[in-house]
């Protein structure tokens, strides 16, 4: 039989060593392989991220398609689920391989937000096609739609810590985190990821709360 009152997943309070880290001291964590709607793009020449269309329109996208999909989990008929919406998280790299934040106009990105298990193929392109109805609706070009897509990725060993202030002083934080790993055998490897628990738009620079996370290999 159905149920009308929908299960309650915290995925906040689950996760919490990775999405709530301390800020005091950098950490080894194991990340496991979980699953994330995703864009992929770049920061077009002589803008920074703030000021970038592409990326704001990627940002709503992905928020407008986790949201979706939460209303459509918690009213299912079958098993309904509520869940909180999780955190924008970034990837980011440039063209050269590597975080490299005195070039700006070469940041490329995945913007990207996770899903729970439950979320499938299915309901997802349910959920993009539901989304592209309201953009036309609105008047808004739906073809970055296209892009978004449901996919399970893995970074396994990382360094973590929680770096709270401008996003202009993450540099600081990731040299931190740089000498963590070497002290611990372990060098950066793959993308710089960010995790976005504050919002510039609302927040003082000097209190954003952003996750940076960073995977690691041994030194040989």
């Amino acid at each position: 039989m159905a149920s009308d009152t929908p299960a309650k997943l915290d995925l906040w309070k689950q996760l919490k060593h990775l999405y709530q880290p301390s800020a005091k001291e950098c950490v080894l964590v194991q990340v496991p392989e979980m699953q994330f709607v995703m864009v992929d793009g770049q920061i077009e020449p002589g803008l920074m991220p703030g000021d970038s269309p592409g990326f704001a329109a990627a940002i709503g996208a992905l928020y407008g398609a986790s949201y979706t999909l939460k209303f459509m989990s918690k009213k299912r008929l079958e098993n309904p689920v509520d869940y909180g919406v999780m955190a924008l998280e970034g990837l980011w790299t440039t063209p050269g391989g590597g975080p490299d934040y005195a070039l700006s106009d070469q940041w490329e990105w995945t913007l990207m937000i996770m899903q729970p298990d439950h979320i499938i193929a299915t309901m997802f392109a349910e959920a993009v096609e539901q989304l592209r109805k309201k953009y036309s609706k609105d008047g808004k070009d739906a073809r970055l739609l296209d892009s978004l897509r449901l996919e399970r990725f893995e970074e396994r060993l990382c360094v973590q810590v929680m770096h709270i202030g401008p996003y202009a002083d993450e540099p600081a934080t990731l040299m931190r985190m740089g000498a963590f790993a070497g002290q611990n055998g372990y060098a950066f490897a793959g993308r710089h990821h960010e995790i976005y628990l504050g919002d510039p738009r609302a927040a003082k620079p000097e209190n954003l709360k952003t996750v940076l996370r960073h995977p690691v290999v041994p030194i040989t």
